[in-house]
C-alpha cells in the first residue's frame, strides 16, 4: 500500500518549500499568521540563519546536525522539514526531528516543560515528626 502524500491546505511539501515565505504565511492559522506578519524576533532570526547555513553546507559527516535552541516560540516552516532540533524545556534539550505534519506548529509544543510527579511511599523519614519515632 502506497503511503499517502503529505498535503498542507492543498499544497504538497515541495510546493510549500518552493513558495515565497509571504505566500506560506498566508496559509497558516490566524495566530501564526499574525505573529509572522510582525516579523521575526532576533532570536528567531538567529535560528533561521543556522538553518540556512546548515542547508548550504549540506550533510557533512553522515549524521544529521542538531540545532540547539531556547526559542520555543519559533513556528515550524516548510524549509525546516527533515532537520533535527534540540529544543530546551527548562532542564535539557529535547531532540525533535521535524516532520511535514508539524508545519505551522510552535517548537514548544514538541518539548514538554512539565513532567508527571510520582511521589514516593510515605514511611520513615517522610515527615519531620517521623525522625523522632523510636525504631524497634
Amino acid at each position: 500500500m502506497a503511503r499517502k502524500e503529505f498535503n498542507y491546505r492543498g499544497y504538497t511539501l515541495k510546493e510549500l518549500q518552493q513558495m515565497p515565505l509571504d505566500n506560506v504565511i498566508q496559509l497558516f492559522p490566524s495566530r501564526q499568521k499574525r505573529s509572522l506578519k510582525k516579523g521575526f524576533l532576533p532570536r528567531q532570526k538567529k535560528v533561521l540563519e543556522k538553518i540556512r547555513k546548515i542547508k548550504k553546507m549540506g550533510n557533512q559527516g553522515g549524521k544529521p546536525q542538531i540545532i540547539r535552541t531556547h526559542c520555543r516560540d519559533m513556528i515550524v516552516l516548510p524549509e525546516m522539514v527533515g532537520m533535527t532540533f534540540g529544543i530546551y524545556n527548562g532542564k535539557e534539550f529535547v531532540e525533535v526531528n521535524i516532520q511535514p505534519e508539524m508545519i505551522g506548529s510552535y517548537f514548544g509544543e514538541f518539548s514538554v516543560t512539565r513532567q508527571r510527579v510520582q511521589h514516593g511511599d510515605p514511611g520513615m523519614g517522610a515527615t519531620r515528626s517521623s525522625m523522632f519515632v523510636p525504631l524497634k
